[in-house]
């Protein structure tokens, strides 16, 4: 889900439009101020959706696009149009749905690589919790398809629970990487300025708030630890592949080039980030709020670090959602760019290799007033896809899923 920030609880019951400054710059990663850049068009796929949050395609030649709601149904676009029967439904299994702002819910989908096989996908919720300190539980679970392509068995494998303190913050974004192991974006738990314990969850590598963690789905029971994972010392939690994250959403590999991970980091009050993620590397937070100290607010210790590759401030948006390495040449003015979004319907790019990168404002044309980009997806040609609503609410049926089209 969009994952704002936790003032964002009062925005979305406020007119949000008077407190954001979206101007006509925008920062590269050292503060340059940078010129829009090339145009793309919003090419409307389907619409009705409540808050779509997530988009995933199995590699089985259906060109299918299965489309994620918050309020905990995955919905089928085949051909175009949008199947009313949901694929599944786990809103049963779910905590009570606030229809004003959450950022709980159905959170996640991933498809396994040999799902056209063995049929399994994996999903990831946010459920009850009974245990002391926790306000609910993020679940990752296990599924197969039935017999029926196009609606799931209901029959669920727990993967994992992980108790959650707070009721924001709770990542849930997965794929699989080219590995062939499952990806997680955890948050660092909740609340505001990750006040938990002495260092905060995201520099604790005793659990698995504020991570990104890699884990086999092929082995062990109920999953297993890849032996090249990073950590594996006393109180080091050994799914971790990195850390330092205050509340990863969402990240992408770049599949068809150099197998990157791009992952965008919301930020507390001031700074959003966009990070190339490596094994075992911290990106920092609660230390630092993309490239800038947070706690403490100066003099912070920076070693060992790594610094995000792109930021930008609050006068260019208030939460950031990360997108996908462009490399299908349908949309030439994208190609071999990385391609996000801020919440508030601004939408970016980034050029550059290593840790040298620029980013511009991306003018997109056919954008509707008020666009709130939840998220992206990518299908099988590699085409780009952009999850919307028009409302700040995550139950309203003003949802739509838009595709990444060459402008006139």
């Amino acid at each position: 889900m969009k994952n704002q920030p936790i003032y964002l609880a009062f925005v979305a019951l406020m007119s949000l439009a008077l407190l954001v400054n979206c101007s006509g710059k925008s920062n590269s990663g050292d503060g340059t101020p940078q010129q829009p850049g090339s145009s793309v068009a919003l090419g409307l796929v389907t619409e009705g959706l409540e808050s779509p949050v997530e988009m995933a395609v199995p590699d089985d030649g259906s060109k299918r696009l299965f489309i994620v709601e918050q309020k905990g149904t995955i919905k089928i676009i085949e051909n175009g149009s949008l199947i009313s029967t949901p694929f599944l439904n786990v809103s049963s299994k779910m905590v009570e749905m606030n229809d004003r702002y959450t950022e709980r819910g159905l959170l996640g989908l991933a498809f396994h690589p040999q799902y056209k096989t063995n049929g399994k996908f994996y999903i990831y919720y946010s459920a009850p919790s009974s245990a002391a300190g926790s306000d609910h539980k993020s679940i990752l679970a296990e599924y197969k398809v039935s017999s029926n392509a196009n609606v799931a068995d209901a029959s669920e494998r727990i993967i994992m629970e992980i108790e959650e303190p707070e009721s924001n913050h709770n990542g849930g974004h997965m794929e699989f990487g080219p590995d062939g192991f499952l990806y997680v974006g955890l948050g660092d738990g909740g609340g505001a300025g990750d006040e938990h314990g002495t260092i905060g969850n995201g520099q604790n590598l005793n659990t698995l708030l504020g991570k990104i963690i890699r884990i086999d789905v092929n082995s062990g029971d109920p999953y297993g630890i890849p032996a090249d994972n990073p950590f594996s010392g006393p109180n080091q939690r050994k799914e971790i592949w990195a850390y330092g994250f205050r509340n990863p959403w969402k990240f992408s590999f770049d599949r068809k080039n150099t197998g990157r991970l791009f992952c965008a980091d919301v930020g507390q009050n001031k700074y959003e980030e966009i990070n190339i993620v490596e094994k075992g590397k911290n990106y920092g937070w609660r230390i630092m709020e993309a490239s800038h100290c947070y706690n403490p607010a100066t003099n912070c210790d920076q070693t060992g670090l790594t610094l995000p590759i792109y930021e930008y401030d609050h006068d260019n948006g208030v939460s950031v959602t990360g997108g996908y390495f462009a490399c299908s040449e349908a949309v030439p003015a994208l190609l071999n760019k990385y391609v996000f979004a801020d919440w508030t319907g601004v939408f970016f790019t980034l050029s550059g290799s290593g840790t040298t990168w620029s980013g511009e404002k991306l003018e997109v044309k056919n954008k509707p007033e008020n666009l709130r980009v939840l998220s992206f997806g990518e299908d099988m040609d590699h085409q780009l896809y952009v999850l919307t609503s028009l409302d700040t609410q995550p139950l309203s049926p003003t949802g739509a899923v838009y595709k990444l089209i060459a402008s006139d």
